[in-house]
């Protein structure tokens, strides 16, 4: 039986009906969101950010308790021009809150040689600050605030047991950007960072975390949000590379702990004047030939006098310099061999006055232990 060509037509065109009909309520569906949004893709109605991993979660945590501690320090410094002019330069740095009474841990180079310093909340008040003390050859100052009501602090942990490789943040105003959070770990320990000519900052704490100018003062914490360092310096002039350095927050104790006894801070003096010998120049002396610091003058009344410390008996010619001899040759400090002319400095720069200091000292032929109980440097000096 043949269909006629009419049955044929109902049936494509109901066909072409059923699926074109079907086609554009998909397509509605599909481009819904071009109809109704003009936008040319599909999203879902509810956006949800995933849950932090643990580091991430650690990193917040830590965040929320140090910010609320940490202060920037503005410092007015006036300065004469080329014409002697004087102009107020303005440096920032950044410092925290060790203390509810307003106490706050900074560096020394952040508030050296102010008229005025102000420090500013992260709650955005600011308040006028004043020098308690500093102890320049570790690069630290203690300074503080009145505030009213108790503020936000940070508990001071312990550096002498850290671990290259161990997690650390650093919380700062780096370019005057309150708050900034940046995160790295322990690179290396015991660094030694030439400050200036006359001063190595020693025994740093090495870290990959980035460190800025407006960093310095501000807090290396741990995982638990200790402080285990005070942010101090970075290699280079300019701004990070990923080596900074942080002052170990144990040296800060020793500070802290000297003002609260006798509510000021002191830099230890020994009272003595020496020069470097060692190899020929020794031998000729008649000195070992490992050499030491030769005195060539003690204070009278100094920590040194007081311990026995001998100076020069004569004085001899040895090439184009004048040299005292016969005093006592210091070979050793705490256990360690003099062995630059600097060796004595450091190992003062890690005590305060009144600290004991153990010297090797060769004396007619022998060798001899004899322990100072250090002075206090006249206020003038740094």
């Amino acid at each position: 039986m043949r269909i006629r060509p009419i049955v044929w037509a109902l049936v494509l065109v109901g066909a072409f009906w059923y699926f074109t009909s079907e086609a554009n309520w998909s397509l509605s569906r599909l481009f819904r969101p071009v109809r109704e949004t003009g936008q040319m893709w599909s999203e879902p109605d509810t956006a949800h950010t995933a849950p932090a991993l643990d580091n991430e979660a650690n990193n917040i945590e830590v965040y929320k308790i140090a910010n609320q501690a940490t202060v920037n320090v503005t410092s007015i410094v006036y300065r004469e021009d080329w014409f002697m002019r004087v102009f107020p330069e303005e440096g920032q740095g950044s410092g925290f809150l060790i203390d509810p009474e307003g106490d706050i841990l900074t560096n020394h180079h952040v508030v050296r040689g102010s008229s005025r310093l102000t420090v500013t909340l992260p709650d955005k008040r600011q308040f006028p600050a004043k020098v308690l003390g500093s102890d320049a050859r570790n690069d630290l100052a203690l300074i503080k605030i009145d505030a009213p009501g108790k503020l936000p602090f940070l508990k001071l942990g312990d550096s002498d047991h850290l671990q290259v490789g161990q997690k650390v943040l650093a919380i700062g105003n780096p370019f005057g950007l309150a708050g900034s959070l940046t995160t790295g770990v322990v690179s290396s320990l015991g660094r030694t960072l030439q400050a200036d000519r006359e001063r190595a900052l020693e025994d740093m704490i090495q870290t990959d975390a980035a460190i800025n100018p407006g960093n310095s003062g501000g807090p290396l914490l741990d995982s638990r949000a200790n402080v285990i360092g005070i942010n101090t310096a970075i290699f280079g002039a300019q701004g990070n590379i990923g080596i900074g350095f942080a002052m170990p927050v144990n040296r800060a104790k020793g500070m802290l702990n000297q003002y609260r006894a006798n509510g000021r801070i002191t830099r230890p003096h020994l009272g003595v004047q020496t020069v470097f010998v060692s190899g020929h120049l020794a031998t000729m002396l008649e000195l070992p030939a490992a050499g030491g610091l030769l005195v060539q003058r003690v204070e009278r009344g100094s920590a040194a006098a007081q311990a026995g410390l001998r100076g020069p008996r004569e004085v001899v010619v040895v090439g184009n310099y004048q040299i005292g001899v016969g005093g006592d040759l210091i070979t050793g400090v705490e256990g360690q061999p003099i062995d630059t002319a600097e060796a004595l400095q450091r190992a003062m720069d890690r005590k305060h006055a009144g600290d004991p200091l153990r010297l090797s000292v060769y004396r007619n032929g022998r060798t001899q232990q004899i322990t100072v109980r250090l002075g206090e440097a006249p206020a003038d000096v740094e």
